[in-house]
């Protein structure tokens, strides 16, 4: 299995959701080519190879696993990521809120890349599926808690009536009962959260579809589901989404999701909108 993202996702991305899935050897090299893509560019297959310690074959099945016909299109690849790139001011000023807002402006460079792994049939099967429910359960643990959460409420407001769980059985138990016909929406940064998987696998077995947000490709998530979307850490390693576990591109993919979904959904979403608006409104005071 190779890349399954779009066609046009940059290397950088395709790494970071691919990496924790790949054989070893194949990890080494994608690892190594993400801290030096600048030398990568410059070396022939054979020079990268000795400088990882493994064999010309493994850099070459490692650009293919990226979905490239071959290392000489990775390098490519490699060259027009760089090239498109904004330098970044790395130390800032020297005070915290300089420090602040070059974390801020690096983290806005690398958010350009979050969408990239998704494709259009696999954003539509998530819409579509959404609006034909009978039923949706949003799941989601530990620290994807809150993107379940704002994924819930913005459904609700769009007229599109979803629940959520916070205790890990009660989970399996409302999944195990959703049936076909119904939707479960699982959001797992890793992939691997147990509570998480465990539930999925009840969605599955009482004939409910399963949808997943995800930041790694070949994560237990991922293979689970029925339609995934997958959104690449920011922090570019599987070590560093769990050391910092950021979720903003999540939750932005959830905004727009939702908005999707209401622009999908035609009138009847709308509709709804204007009657949360009126109700937030009413419960406003000067």
């Amino acid at each position: 299995m190779t890349w399954q993202g779009a066609a046009d996702a940059p290397p950088s991305a395709r790494i970071v959701s691919l990496a924790p899935s790949l054989q070893p050897t194949e990890r080494r090299v994608v690892e190594w080519i993400l801290a030096d893509r600048s030398t990568t560019v410059e070396s022939t297959a054979q020079e990268l190879a000795d400088a990882v310690g493994v064999g010309r074959t493994t850099v070459i099945r490692a650009a293919q696993s990226l979905g490239y016909g071959g290392y000489p299109q990775l390098r490519v690849a490699l060259a027009q990521e760089l090239a498109m790139q904004q330098p970044t001011d790395d130390a800032g000023d020297g005070s915290m809120l300089g420090g602040l807002r070059a974390r801020v402006g690096r983290f806005g460079g690398e958010l350009s890349h979050a969408m990239s792994a998704m494709t259009e049939e696999s954003l539509v099967a998530f819409i579509t599926a959404l609006d034909d429910a009978d039923r949706v359960l949003v799941l989601a643990n530990g620290l994807s808690i809150p993107l379940g959460l704002d994924m819930m409420l913005r459904l609700n407001s769009a007229g599109r009536p979803a629940e959520q769980l916070m205790d890990a059985m009660a989970q399996q138990i409302s999944a195990r009962q959703l049936g076909a016909g119904s939707a479960c929406v699982a959001f797992s940064g890793s992939g691997a959260n147990r509570a998480t998987l465990d539930a999925m696998r009840a969605a599955k077995a009482s004939g409910a579809k399963v949808l997943a947000i995800t930041s790694f490709a070949r994560s237990a998530a991922a293979e689970l589901a029925d339609v995934t979307l997958v959104v690449p850490p920011v922090n570019e390693s599987f070590r560093d989404e769990l050391i910092h576990a950021s979720r903003a591109a999540h939750m932005l993919l959830t905004e727009q999701l939702v908005d999707l979904f209401v622009e999908h959904r035609g009138d009847r979403a709308r509709d709804a909108r204007a009657v949360s608006m009126s109700m937030l409104g009413s419960a406003l005071q000067e």
